[in-house]
């Protein structure tokens, strides 16, 4: 009898593990259940995240709804919605090097490394255009991309687009800072004229 009871139990053990291993497609596996041929389906248009993060999928959504909140109150920003401080900027700094200074350069004028290997020249971010420009046009130009820039919506989070949007228009303003804005020991160095 106590054979039978183990035997029972260990049955039972495999049938809830069968539960939790159901049969699904792979990544990027193929299936005859669609004309395309692909198992993988992107979600019908209009959809919307109820959660994300790195806890989302394995709390069922519970966690990381407030993520998805922030990102809405991102994307429907006309200016930046955040406080620009050093850690703003530094976060924009550390996502325009990884993203923007190829093409860009460090200094924002469009003379990156890939320009100078023949791709096409992006345009100053110091052109009077561009600084008159809102900071949602650049915010929209980082999602969506522009010309033959790539969009990058796919891979920089909304917050971390508005940092480099603040990053952006630190470069500016260091190239553009009017006289009268600078500390006095600066102003002292500057040259007749007033410009640096």
């Amino acid at each position: 009898m106590l054979i039978l009871c183990a035997l029972m139990v260990a049955g039972c053990e495999r049938a809830k593990q069968d539960m939790y291993d159901q049969p699904r497609y792979g990544t990027f596996a193929a299936s005859p259940l669609f004309a395309d041929g692909a198992a993988a389906r992107m979600p019908p248009a209009g959809v919307q995240a109820r959660s994300r993060g790195d806890f989302a999928g394995s709390s069922s959504g519970r966690q990381g709804a407030g993520q998805v909140e922030d990102d809405l109150a991102a994307e429907r920003a006309q200016a930046n919605p955040y406080p620009v401080d050093m850690r703003l900027l530094e976060k924009g700094r550390e996502r325009y090097t990884i993203y923007c200074m190829p093409c860009h350069s460090p200094a924002g004028d469009g003379d990156g490394l890939v320009v100078r290997r023949g791709f096409p020249a992006p345009p100053t971010f110091h052109q009077d255009r561009l600084r008159a420009a809102g900071d949602r046009h650049f915010y929209d130009v980082i999602k969506n991309g522009y010309g033959v820039m790539v969009p990058y919506g796919d891979r920089i989070e909304p917050h971390e687009r508005w940092a480099i949007v603040a990053f952006i228009r630190a470069l500016q303003l260091s190239q553009h800072a009017p006289a009268a804005a600078l500390p006095e020991a600066v102003r002292a160095r500057l040259p007749a004229g007033g410009q640096p």
